[in-house]
């Protein structure tokens, strides 16, 4: 039975489709950092020729911290364009961490060299961005090459970010929980208090309960 499952895996893997509209110029978008406690969210929009193909591209939460970065490679050099779009915490407790991801993809659209004529969103919703039509996909990052392309970009870039961020304040684990409410986080912030990096609007002790903001 667990054969099979691994088997299925692999398979599910392999069957990421290219597009969703086959002869428009999409641009597969997503986000990371969203349940952070700490950091700018990112996220990218990534522009891929109609006939790409690669076999291990798939959810950047499905792969290991190496093949991320190997595929960062990849889509950077054989991608028609791509872009990354930040928002700082200090904009995050501004508008909210969902309005925040939705203006981090449209600052990563705003970059692209190549203007797209559909956007393939991960999740449920999101803020319509000018006149281009989209389409939100549930798990999309599972589905479509150019919206795991868009999340390998921005898990990657914002974990750079992060690192960095370690090296001031290498107190609260950031280069192993990536700003993430990890009992060690919250630990250091117990202790030592909050950084101009932290999201002052969000629930940092977990000693009430969260609101839930993640959306599929």
């Amino acid at each position: 039975m667990k054969k099979v499952k691994i088997k299925h895996h692999t398979s599910y893997i392999k069957m990421l489709l290219p597009y969703l509209n086959k002869d428009i110029i999409e641009a597969g978008c997503d986000e990371a950092g969203r349940g952070c406690l700490a950091g700018a969210v990112y996220a990218a929009a990534v522009i891929l020729p109609p006939d790409f193909q690669n076999e291990l591209l798939n959810d950047s939460k499905q792969l290991t911290e190496r093949q991320r970065y190997q595929l960062r490679e990849v889509i950077e050099k054989e991608a028609l364009a791509w872009a990354v779009g930040i928002v700082t915490p200090e904009e995050i407790d501004q508008i909210n961490i969902l309005k925040a991801s939705f203006l981090a993809m449209h600052r990563a659209i705003d970059q692209l060299k190549v203007r797209p004529e559909h956007l393939l969103i991960d999740g449920n919703r999101f803020t319509k961005y000018q006149d281009l039509p989209h389409t939100t996909v549930v798990k999309g990052d599972g589905k479509y090459l150019s919206i795991a392309a868009a999340s390998i970009l921005a898990k990657t870039y914002r974990d750079d970010y992060m690192n960095a961020l370690h090296q001031e304040y290498p107190f609260y684990d950031w280069d192993k929980n990536k700003g993430y409410p990890t009992k060690k986080h919250r630990a250091a912030i117990r202790e030592r208090g909050t950084t101009p990096y932290h999201r002052m609007t969000f629930n940092l002790l977990g000693e009430d309960p969260q609101l839930s903001l993640e959306f599929e």
